[in-house]
């Protein structure tokens, strides 16, 4: 018993005692060059992201690298010119390239020039198709590919997800600053939005060690049956990329340092080497890995009514509707007010207006007021766009 309350003692004296500690990673100056992207060889187009790499302390989330000069080239010293189209983003439409030479990319930023290793055009097979299984939870998402000729092996996937979200109420007035007026429900509506992520992890998978070059039922996405996204249309576009063997082993690599550490029993932090290089400086790293090929891609939609009838419970409790009058007296008091230009009109005393949903109008009479509701919980284009996607059907 003694000695249990000695180290109970003792834990207590080192726990006073603790004084914070900062790696010195955590402030370390560098900053190194990120690079993401792939040289389409086809029609489609060429996309590169340029940023460096933040410290951990820092509040910057995003260091996109701007002015810098980005080109294609080939071995046969053709040279094909990136645009930055914005900032940290550098675009080139369909190169089209002779799949029988090699291609790198040159990179000048206003300090440094980085090249990248030539290497051979890896085409990616048809996807076969997208499909998805329905879960007691969710739904999983997969996709399916092969090819017939058994050159491709490796394989990686990113995907977009574009979804129809609701607001909480269906607004038909707004206010023009002075007045209520009715809302142009065709060309202003604000009920129902578009909104659309990209995927955030690496997906990978290899047909090396298969006596054919078949991928089936590969994961893509896991969407919980709570989600959003379910709650009327869905649709994705998953998008297939060929590798080498050497690109495939740095996303594996990269995909264990970033996704797959935690505790123990994971693969422990490695270097992490890519095919991109700093002329000045060799010995400075850079993140990255430059392929050359074609794209694959292939879209599916998934409608409310395709699913489990899942319980819904996207609406805001918070939200609620607020009822305004023309004229109003308050209790205890004999003077008018109008409620609906202190709370809705903007021009006329509004510090933080609302937006106005229906009108209150006794049968036969004009409007005597309204109903309105915070912003977000009515307009819906404060989380996407009331512009309906090209592609949706």
């Amino acid at each position: 018993m003694r000695n249990w309350k000695t180290l109970i003692f003792i834990l207590i004296l080192f726990e006073g005692c603790k004084k914070l500690y900062n790696p010195p990673t955590i402030t370390a100056p560098n900053s190194y060059l990120v690079v993401e992207g792939v040289i389409n060889s086809g029609a489609d187009e060429t996309v590169i992201k340029l940023s460096h790499t933040v410290n951990i302390a820092s509040n910057i989330t995003l260091n996109p690298v701007n002015g810098a000069v980005l080109t294609v080239e080939s071995d046969q010293s053709a040279v094909y010119p990136l645009a930055e189209s914005q900032i940290g983003v550098y675009t080139a439409n369909g190169l089209n390239l002779d799949n029988s030479h090699k291609y790198r990319l040159r990179i000048k930023t206003a300090n440094e020039e980085y090249l990248s290793d030539f290497v051979t055009v890896e085409n990616s097979p048809p996807i076969d198709s997208v499909n998805f299984v329905i879960q007691s939870d969710g739904l999983n998402i997969y996709s399916n590919t092969h090819d017939a000729n058994n050159n491709t092996k490796y394989y990686r996937w990113d995907y977009e997800e574009t979804w129809i979200i609701h607001s909480q109420f269906d607004s038909f007035f707004k206010s023009n600053g002075d007045y209520v007026v009715q809302r142009d429900y065709i060309n202003d509506q604000i009920y129902t939005c578009w909104t659309s992520t990209a995927s955030s992890t690496i997906i990978l998978n290899s047909s090396a060690k298969l006596a054919r070059d078949v991928i089936v039922n590969n994961p893509i996405v896991f969407i919980p049956s709570t989600s959003e996204k379910l709650s009327s249309k869905y649709s994705i576009l998953v998008k297939q990329y060929a590798l080498s063997g050497n690109a495939y082993a740095f996303w594996q690599n990269l995909k264990k340092n970033t996704e797959q550490l935690g505790s123990i029993f994971d693969a422990q932090p490695s270097q992490i080497s890519g095919n991109i290089h700093s002329t000045t400086n060799p010995a400075e790293p850079v993140i990255g890995y430059i392929s050359v090929g074609s794209v694959s891609s292939a879209r599916i939609f998934i409608a409310n009514q395709q699913l489990p009838a899942w319980a819904d419970s996207h609406n805001d409790p918070t939200c609620k509707l607020d009822t305004f009058y023309f004229k109003y007296i308050a209790p205890g008091s004999t003077t008018p007010i109008n409620q609906v230009d202190l709370h809705i009109n903007y021009n006329k005393g509004a510090t933080n207006p609302e937006i106005p949903v229906q009108a209150i109008s006794p049968p036969g009479s004009p409007p005597i007021g309204y109903t309105a509701s915070e912003p977000s919980c009515v307009d819906c284009t404060l989380r996407g766009t009331n512009v309906k996607p090209s592609f949706w059907k």
